[in-house]
């Protein structure tokens, strides 16, 4: 490809792809210098350095959901819809944030029947319940539960936390629009909840389609991602 046959979106996403990789490096040597930290009974740096693990994951999470929106956005994403087994997606989805999870020491529940199967495309789902973890690890005080089950002839998959839970006012707004808003005052930029609301509406069977709500009470009172595919 000539030089100037180069766009600057593309020009943007190549450096997204270069930047992730560079991440995951980075992620994995500090993983390292953490798991020695422990041995030696370090305990204040292993802690710190798990607050910094956790937020290269959440950037590393973004830079894909940037690159999935613009691979989606120019119709080269090859979505897959296949049946899979939601449980095995969830266990995919809560190993890559195990790390972050041990250093704060929370507890993930999984309640998912292993019989449980869906249609879904089983990349772009999981990079949903990530960003659902990633939120869940900030906002909560120590237990998180995945669930999952089909209700109404739709796969409702639910990330509940015992934390605060939502504002209010969030919730009145309707939380999943409000979020897709960028609040200069805690640095979120909604693209989680952007490229989330646009996985639920990918997934359609006939004249129903996939939606994404945020709501407080489950089983741990806190907050609660919500994402219902038909």
């Amino acid at each position: 490809m000539a030089q100037e046959d180069i766009s600057f979106t593309d020009l943007i996403a190549s450096t997204i792809h270069d930047m992730k990789n560079s991440l995951n490096v980075q992620v994995s040597a500090l993983e390292r210098i953490a798991t020695q930290c422990r041995e030696r009974g370090d305990t204040p740096t292993f802690e710190n350095l798990g607050h910094v693990i956790y937020q290269a994951n959440r950037m590393n999470s973004n830079l894909i959901q940037l690159l999935s929106l613009y691979k989606l956005g120019n119709s080269i994403y090859p979505i897959d819809i296949a049946e899979h087994a939601v449980r095995e997606v969830i266990q995919d989805a809560i190993l890559q944030n195990e790390s972050i999870m041990e250093f704060k020491g929370v507890s993930i529940t999984v309640d998912c029947a292993a019989d449980c199967y869906w249609y879904i495309d089983r990349d772009l789902v999981e990079g949903v319940l990530v960003n659902a973890l990633n939120n869940a690890y900030n906002y909560t005080h120590d237990k998180i539960r995945v669930a999952a089950a089909l209700h109404d002839g739709m796969l409702e998959l639910r990330v509940e936390d015992n934390g605060r839970g939502y504002p209010a006012g969030m919730l009145l707004t309707d939380g999943v629009s409000a979020n897709k808003s960028i609040n200069f005052l805690s640095g979120s930029t909604g693209l989680g909840f952007y490229f989330s609301s646009k996985v639920a509406g990918m997934h359609k069977n006939a004249d129903r389609h996939g939606t994404l709500t945020i709501e407080n009470g489950g089983a741990y009172g806190g907050g609660c991602f919500v994402l219902r595919l038909p």
